[in-house]
């Protein structure tokens, strides 16, 4: 066939062919927090209920650049594939387009919902209660929950009281390019205004003291100020990233996230009776850190002060920096969380100034978004003192949290190796060790539910146990415990609360 007669075919092709029609346009919407869930209706994210956002970018079939009330975007970490509503692979530039600053403010490589208290990781699953505003490219996420409540504590050394445990959260983030943030964040309690010196009943709950003499069967209360710090990270490849952390107050890298900030706690009012062999050291004045990441595991490091908070809860302690401790975290899955660590940490008690503490602690946590108003959460956390003299005490804990719309039921158990020493005993039994065990079950009913603020209508019911030569101290066992609450916090996190 010649040059001449090739035109002639194309023409002809051309001729009769009809022209190209442009596919009609249609929006694509997308999670904020999960960029693999795409859909051509709006609607809710089947994995953590957030409302679906356009995407940002071009409408599909047009070339048009979407409107600025149109664009969503979100955080992609590592080198995941967009899919379209099909299950089709869109292309890697369109993939780009699709972020969201939705970033750690500690670490620019982590996705928010995996930030926790400290440096610690919850399940990237997790859910987020909070309020998030947005200035330019700068992030401020509110955080926080009271619980005004009426408790009732039986036997010996039971106690009853109204009183309403509190604490408030700001976290803030900046970032200077698309691989360095600087993070601020701010942690406050009035716990010293609601709790008193003593803090609130709670059998068998044993740590610091109150008028120079150790607290036991209370918690106490929390410091006006328990989280000041600054954190600057950097990603060097999609899959190495690195920060800095320092608080004073703040948290090193010791044990799973502190009680208040696990999904499967932030329902129960009280502390857990393992506290201070699990995350006491979440208030801690001086603390730095340092961490590395690949992927989904991170190592990291801290030199804190051992001498946990005084007395005086509105001062800030004298940073020492005589302790230190390492953490190795794992998310092997979106729903999952593995950390083991260990610390020795420098005189934590004021008033046994000579006992010295190793702490071992290693945690499960899992998190399973069940539909667009569902979740459920349950944790596994272990730990382990070995004080000077007193040798090794264990701790076990499992607690589960079950919410569904407006209705939650949660439960706790507990399994505690405590001295004489820790439950303030007679000199003849300082030197035992007694296991003791606490099961709470309770339950929420939400009075208003996902419009900003949520107000929950709650009771819980406790029963301890303890080993038959502490009746002397105790009565008979077991002993029973009951309070009801309000639980106010914010709704869950999702677009439509963005400002």
């Amino acid at each position: 066939m010649t040059f001449g007669s090739k035109v002639n075919v194309v023409a002809q092709h051309t001729e009769h062919s009809p022209a190209p029609t442009a596919s009609p346009a249609r929006t694509l919407y997308t999670c904020p927090m999960h960029p693999e869930v795409v859909r051509t209706e709006p609607g809710q994210c089947p994995k953590c209920g957030m409302t679906l956002v356009p995407m940002k970018g071009k409408k599909p079939g047009t070339g048009k650049p979407m409107s600025h009330s149109e664009h969503g975007a979100h955080q992609m970490h590592g080198e995941h594939a967009m899919h379209d509503a099909n299950g089709m692979a869109m292309p890697e530039h369109e993939h780009a387009e699709h972020e969201m600053e939705m970033h750690s403010s500690i670490n620019i490589a982590d996705p928010m919902n995996r930030e926790s208290s400290g440096t610690s990781w919850m399940p990237d699953s997790s859910p987020m209660y909070g309020r998030m505003f947005m200035f330019g490219n700068d992030m401020l996420m509110l955080h926080g929950a009271v619980f005004p409540r009426y408790t009732n504590v039986t036997t010996r050394r039971g106690d009853d009281r109204i009183d309403a445990p509190n604490w408030i959260m700001a976290m803030f983030s900046h970032s200077f390019s698309e691989s360095t943030q600087l993070g601020l964040r701010a942690m406050m309690s009035l716990d010293p205004l609601t709790e008193g010196g003593r803090g609130y009943p709670l059998l068998l709950q044993s740590g610091e003291s109150w008028h120079d003499q150790p607290l036991h069967d209370r918690q106490h209360p929390h410091d006006l100020f328990d989280e000041l710090s600054v954190s600057l990270s950097q990603k060097f490849t999609s899959d190495l990233s690195g920060y800095l952390y320092f608080g004073y107050p703040g948290e090193p890298a010791l044990g799973p996230p502190t009680f208040m900030h696990r999904p499967s706690a932030m329902d129960d009012p009280d502390a857990p009776i393992g506290h201070h062999w699990q995350d006491s050291t979440h208030v801690t004045f001086g603390v730095a850190t340092a961490g590395f990441q690949w992927r989904t595991i991170k190592i990291e490091g801290s030199v804190f002060t051992g001498r946990e908070p005084d007395e005086n809860r509105y001062d800030f302690d004298r940073p020492r920096f005589d302790s230190y401790s390492g953490r190795i975290s794992w998310n092997p899955t979106p729903d999952l969380a593995l950390q083991v660590s260990h610390a020795y940490i420098e005189s934590p008690e004021a008033l046994k100034p000579g006992v010295n503490r190793h702490r071992t602690t290693a945690s499960l946590i899992y998190n399973r978004v069940l539909g667009p108003d569902s979740n459920w959460a349950t944790s596994l956390v272990w730990g382990q003192n070995d004080d000077t003299h007193e040798g090794k005490t264990e701790s076990v804990l499992l607690e589960t949290n079950y919410q569904r719309k407006r209705n939650t039921i949660y439960a706790r158990w507990e399994r505690v190796e405590k001295s004489g020493h820790e439950l303030v005993l007679a000199p003849a039994d300082l030197d035992e060790i007694f296991a003791v065990n606490a099961v709470s079950i309770g339950c929420v009913r939400d009075l208003s539910h996902g419009d900003s603020i949520d107000i929950g209508l709650g009771g819980q019911f406790t029963i301890d146990f303890w080993p038959s030569e502490l009746d002397r101290y105790y009565g008979g066992g077991p002993g029973y415990g009951f309070e009801v609450f309000l639980r106010v916090r914010p709704s869950l996190h999702s677009h439509g609360v963005m400002k």
